[in-house]
C-alpha cells in the first residue's frame, strides 16, 4: 500500500491536518489509520472546552499567554505559547465554519466559561461534550473529500526507518528518515507495509498506563513508543497531569467518568470528608487553582483523612443552568443514584493528560525526517510543566495547521521527483518466521495489570526516589519478558499495546529520575523545591 500523506489517529489533530492537506492537494492520496472506529479518540472525551480570546474588551492575548506561562511553571517555550494563543482564534473560527457549534447566550454571543488557571472568561463549550462536537464536525467535513480514505480497525506496529532497510540507526544518526509504517489489519490479521511520502503521528495520550484514567482504552501511548523505538527525541515525559475530579465509583477501574473542571468554574466547591471547603488552605485561587495544585490538595486530603475520595458540592449552584451546561454529568450522576441538587459528587484524581511526548519544533516536525506529530502525543513546548485547562484542543488545531503548511510545501517542492529515494523500494515485508500464535494471553493481561498498578502506586501524583527506583526495576523485568514474548509470538494488538505501554512507563520513570526538583506536575518529596536551573528532559 502506498500513499502521499499518512495520518495515524483520527482525533482533532489528525482530522484537521487530513482535511487541510486533502483540500490543498486534491491530486494526492490522504490515508487515515485508526485502531478502532473513527470517532473513538481522546478528543471525543474532552468535556471542558477550548480556550480562545473572544472578549477583546476584558481579555487579551497577553493575558492568555501569561496564564499559560504561569500554569507551565517556568518550563513553557514562550515562542510556542505566543504562536498558539495568537493563531488559535483563527483555528477556532475555521472549525466553526466547518460546522462545529458552541454554546451561545440568549443575545447570540458565545457563552464564555472560566476554568482553573484562567484569569478571564474565554472557554468555548458545547454543553459538556465539546470534543465530541468538534470531532463530529470534522468527520462530516472529511466525508466531502474524495481523496481521503479512513481505514478503521488498523493497528500501526512500527514506523519504518533506515533500521528496517539494514542501516545502523542510533540517536546520533543524522537524518533518520520515515518511509511509512507497518500496520496490522485487524480484519485480515495480516501486517502490511504502508509506504508514505509524509507521515503524521496523532495518536493521542497514554493514560491507560495508569490504573485509573479519564482516557479511553485506546490511549496506550503508541505514537510516543514507536517514535522512541525509531530513535526519535522524546521530551518531558515526567509531567503527567492528573485531573482532580474524576467520578469515584467503588470497584470501577480503567476509564473513569470525567467531571469537567468547568463545574468548579460555575461554582462547584470541593469538600473533604468533614464537609470542609479545603482549597482555601492550599491556594488563594481556591477551587480555581491550576490542576496540579488542586490534584495534590485532594491527594493530601484523602491521605490525611484516610478516604478514597473527596466531594464536589454543586447543591448551591443554579440547577437549571447545571442541567443545561452539564447534561451528561447530570445524567451519569443520576444513573448511580446521585441527584446533584441534593447530594455531593464523590471525586478523586485520575491520570488525564501527558504534557510531554514526541519533541517537535514550531512546525510540528519531529527529529525524524518526513515525520510530524501533533496533539497529545507531541511535546510542542506549550504546556511546560503543567497544561492550562482547555489549551489542548487549541494546541492540536494550531499544530495540525502548521504541520499541514510545512508538509504541503515539502510535497510541492518535490512534486517533480520520486518522493523519497531509492531505499524506499527496498522496504522489506514484515517477517513472521519463527513466531507462533499466542497461547498465553494471561501473560499479557497480567503484565498489563501489574504495569498499571506499579505506575499508579509508585509514579503517581507524589513521587520519591525509592518509589521510582522500585518502579524501574519492575519495568526492566517486564520489558525483558515482553520483548521475548514479542520475538516468539505472532503480533496482536494486545501484545503491541503492552509493549508500547511498558516503553511509555519507562520514559515517564526515567524522565522523573532525571528531574532533581519539584516543578509543575512532577512532585518528588526527596527534591521538594524548584531548581533555579530550568531544564527540559530529552531522551
Amino acid at each position: 500500500m502506498q500513499t502521499d500523506f499518512l495520518i495515524i489517529g483520527s482525533g482533532i489533530a489528525g482530522l484537521t491536518y487530513a482535511l487541510k492537506v486533502a483540500r490543498d492537494c486534491p491530486d494526492k492520496k490522504v490515508l487515515i489509520f485508526t485502531k478502532t472506529t473513527s470517532d473513538e479518540t481522546n478528543t471525543k472525551y474532552a468535556q471542558g472546552g477550548i480556550a480562545g480570546v473572544w472578549d477583546n474588551e476584558n481579555d487579551s492575548f497577553e493575558k492568555h499567554i501569561e496564564d499559560t506561562l504561569i500554569a507551565g511553571d517556568g518550563l513553557c517555550n514562550e515562542k510556542t505559547v505566543e504562536i498558539v494563543v495568537r493563531e488559535g482564534v483563527e483555528r477556532i473560527r475555521e472549525i466553526i465554519e466547518w460546522g462545529a457549534k458552541f454554546d451561545k447566550e440568549p443575545d447570540g454571543d458565545y457563552a464564555l466559561g472560566k476554568e482553573g488557571g484562567h484569569s478571564e472568561f474565554r472557554i468555548l463549550h458545547h454543553k459538556d461534550v465539546t470534543g465530541r462536537e468538534m470531532e463530529r464536525a470534522l468527520l462530516e467535513a472529511i466525508k466531502t473529500q474524495s481523496n481521503i480514505e479512513v481505514i478503521t480497525h488498523c493497528f500501526v506496529v512500527d514506523i519504518i526507518t533506515q533500521h528496517h532497510l539494514g542501516y545502523l540507526v542510533t540517536k546520533a544518526t543524522p537524518d533518520i528518515e520515515c518511509f511509512g509504517v507497518y500496520a496490522l489489519n485487524l480484519r485480515t490479521k495480516k501486517i502490511e507495509k504502508v509506504r508514505s511520502g509524509i507521515t503524521l503521528l496523532a495518536t493521542g495520550g497514554n493514560g491507560q498506563v495508569y490504573r485509573t484514567t479519564t482516557n479511553p482504552v485506546i490511549a496506550t501511548g503508541d505514537g510516543v513508543a514507536m517514535a522512541y523505538r525509531a530513535k526519535g527525541r522524546i521530551e518531558n515525559m515526567e509531567f503527567i497531569q492528573f485531573h482532580p475530579t474524576a467520578l469515584y465509583e467503588p470497584g470501577v477501574k480503567g476509564q473513569a467518568f470525567l467531571i469537567t473542571e468547568a463545574v468548579r468554574g460555575d461554582g462547584g466547591i470541593l469538600r473533604n470528608s468533614d464537609g470542609e471547603a479545603f482549597m482555601e488552605r492550599y491556594d488563594a485561587r481556591k477551587d480555581l487553582a491550576p490542576r496540579d495544585i488542586v490534584a495534590r490538595a485532594i491527594d493530601n486530603e484523602m491521605k490525611r483523612t484516610g478516604t478514597e475520595h473527596v466531594w464536589l458540592d454543586c447543591r448551591d449552584m443554579d440547577q437549571e443552568k447545571f442541567l443545561h451546561h452539564f447534561p451528561n454529568i447530570h445524567e451519569k450522576c443520576l444513573s448511580i443514584g446521585i441527584d446533584v441538587a441534593k447530594s455531593m459528587i464523590p471525586v478523586a484524581p485520575a491520570a488525564h493528560y501527558s504534557c510531554g511526548g514526541i519533541k517537535t519544533d514550531e512546525w510540528a516536525r519531529t527529529s525524524i525526517r518526513h515525520l510530524y506529530a501533533a496533539g497529545e502525543c507531541a511535546s510542542t513546548g506549550l504546556h511546560g510543566a503543567n497544561r492550562l485547562a482547555s489549551n489542548s484542543l487549541l494546541e492540536a488545531m494550531v499544530f495540525a495547521h502548521r504541520a499541514y503548511v510545512d508538509a504541503v510545501k515539502k510535497m510541492k517542492d518535490n512534486s517533480g521527483e520520486e518522493w523519497g529515494n531509492w531505499r524506499r523500494d527496498a522496504i522489506p515485508d514484515w517477517r513472521t518466521e519463527g513466531t507462533t500464535a499466542p497461547k498465553e494471553m494471561i501473560l499479557i493481561t497480567q503484565s498489563l495489570k501489574e504495569l498499571q498498578l506499579l505506575m499508579s502506586d509508585y509514579v503517581g501524583i507524589v513521587r520519591t526516589n525509592t518509589r521510582l527506583e522500585r518502579a524501574m526495576r519492575r519495568l526492566d523485568m517486564m520489558h525483558e519478558e515482553t520483548e521475548e514474548l514479542y520475538k516468539t509470538t505472532e503480533v496482536s494488538p494486545q501484545l503491541c499495546q503492552l509493549r508500547n505501554m511498558i516503553t511509555v512507563g519507562y520514559l515517564i520513570v526515567k524522565s522523573a529520575q532525571f528531574r532533581h526538583e519539584s516543578r509543575g506536575l512532577h512532585f518528588n518529596t526527596d527534591y521538594p523545591h524548584k531548581s533555579e536551573q530550568v531544564q527540559n528532559i530529552v531522551l
